[in-house]
């Protein structure tokens, strides 16, 4: 059974993620992309997927307010994808529906798929209604007071050898680019992912990293000492013995580490 799957989110870059998990799924077929309900409510007509990747939190018309303008024999299957913290979780737990926590985690991702592909064998199109009508009311009760997800990514999924590689954040010391890739560099493993330095920058917390060069961003934790490299240029030194370059751009804020200001300020 090959199994028609809508991907709604209001996030380029995560629709671009989920796309790309998709692919390596078998029997999975990606109907259409949608940035808002409105949008997706279209696509969910003309596209007619089986199973709905779905997005809380949007501009316009939510994830909430979409579901219950879901009609007809052959409703899809909702998959959550949400921020909401494990009050929520657990509201999404005592029901049939399934849900995927962003970031979102590859094996996850696949083990979600092969549920909603038992639920469409399993269950008719108005029990389907039911358990969403179910699950939407306890995000709505546990909603209040949830924290929302970090700003910030907590991990990356790379892709290596027919395979994602699970690289936490904690783990990385130093990226460097090369080309259209950045290079994780986590102890004595290197993770080459296809982002750009602006895009990685955004993605990490600054309190923890720093933009050194226009091509490294480097853990703050890492510096171990600021080197002159001569005419003025700069080169920060890790605790693995790795030197990188300063760029010019960004020296002033490397010597702010030594006055110790923070690179917010």
């Amino acid at each position: 059974m090959r199994l028609r799957v809508l991907v709604v989110d209001d996030e380029a870059l995560a629709r671009r993620r989920l796309v790309t998990m998709l692919r390596d799924i078998v029997d999975v077929e990606v109907v259409g992309e949608a940035a808002d309900g409105d949008e997706a409510l279209e696509l969910v007509r003309k596209a007619t997927p089986d199973i709905i990747l779905l997005d809380i939190k949007m501009p316009g018309r939510n994830g909430f307010e979409l579901v219950p303008l879901l009609e007809g024999p052959d409703i899809p299957v909702i998959i959550f994808v949400t921020a909401f913290g494990h009050y929520a979780v657990k509201a999404f737990e005592m029901s049939a529906v399934d849900y995927l926590m962003k970031p979102v985690a590859f094996d996850r991702m696949r083990e979600a798929i092969a549920r909603a592909r038992t639920t469409l064998r399993s269950r008719d199109a108005q029990s389907r209604i039911a358990e969403m009508t179910e699950v939407i009311a306890a995000l709505r009760d546990h909603a209040d007071g949830v924290p929302e997800a970090p700003a910030y990514e907590r991990e990356f999924w790379v892709q290596r050898r027919g395979e994602y590689v699970r690289v936490p954040v904690a783990r990385i010391e130093w990226i460097g680019a090369e080309r259209d890739y950045v290079r994780l560099h986590a102890g004595e493993d290197a993770h080459l992912m296809r982002e750009t330095m602006n895009g990685m920058a955004g993605r990490l917390d600054p309190a923890a990293f720093i933009r050194v060069h226009r091509s490294a961003l480097v853990r703050r934790a890492m510096i171990t000492a600021i080197r002159q490299a001569g005419y003025g240029a700069l080169k920060v030194v890790l605790t693995n013995g790795i030197e990188v370059p300063v760029g010019r751009t960004y020296a002033s804020a490397i010597r702010d580490l030594l006055n110790g200001k923070s690179i917010a300020e």
